[in-house]
């Protein structure tokens, strides 16, 4: 059970299903209208893009990652766990008895909910592997570069058709070998790396 916090954590509100926009609107209109912008921080709904055929057609659609889930980024208090409990759409918090249960670190980053800025180590022109979503395993060439949103554009071999694709850094790796940017230590002769058999 979690007690009166000063510090901001991620919880997990459970929702009707189909709500979660919904929920989601109500929540900011709360925050506005209360001014609670130094209690409540952000609010998120986890998407990934998806493929999927109709008539034939395929397209890239963007589907929400936890159906009936809408995450919260708070400094717990019991009178915002009644404000936002009573939002309708809202049918708990996700913890113990309804209390809610903050998010571990890794839980954080495996839901993409903070913002991380990642350095990418590869250009325009480069060709990437995509490592997570829903064109793992593609690879393709790096068309343009977002800093600002760690998006990139990159160009694929999709259905058997050059096709441009937006992804977040965090999911692409560079296929070619990085440039090293110091020497490696030099070895002495007689000296291995690692210990002899």
């Amino acid at each position: 059970m979690v007690d009166v916090t000063t510090t901001p954590c991620w919880y997990i509100l459970h929702t009707y299903s189909g709500y979660e926009i919904m929920v989601k609107d109500s929540l900011q209109r709360l925050i506005e209208n209360n001014n609670l912008q130094d209690m409540i921080f952000d609010v998120k709904i986890p998407t990934e893009k998806d493929i999927e055929e109709k008539n034939g057609k395929r397209k890239i659609v963007e589907r929400k990652m936890f159906p009936c889930y809408v995450f919260i980024k708070m400094i717990y208090s019991n009178q915002l766990w009644y404000l936002v409990t009573n939002t309708r759409g809202v049918t708990g918090f996700v913890g113990p008895q309804g209390r809610p249960k903050p998010l571990k670190e890794a839980e954080i980053r495996k839901m993409r909910l903070e913002e991380t800025v990642y350095e990418a180590d590869f250009g325009v022109g480069d060709e990437v592997l995509v490592e997570s979503g829903p064109l793992e395993g593609f690879t393709g060439t790096v068309t343009e570069l977002n800093n600002a949103a760690q998006k990139a554009k990159i160009n694929v071999q999709m259905f058997g058709r050059n096709t441009d694709v937006e992804v977040e850094y965090i999911q692409i790796r560079k296929t070619s070998p990085a440039v090293q940017e110091a020497p490696a230590t030099p070895v002495a002769d007689g000296e291995k790396d690692g210990t002899e058999e």
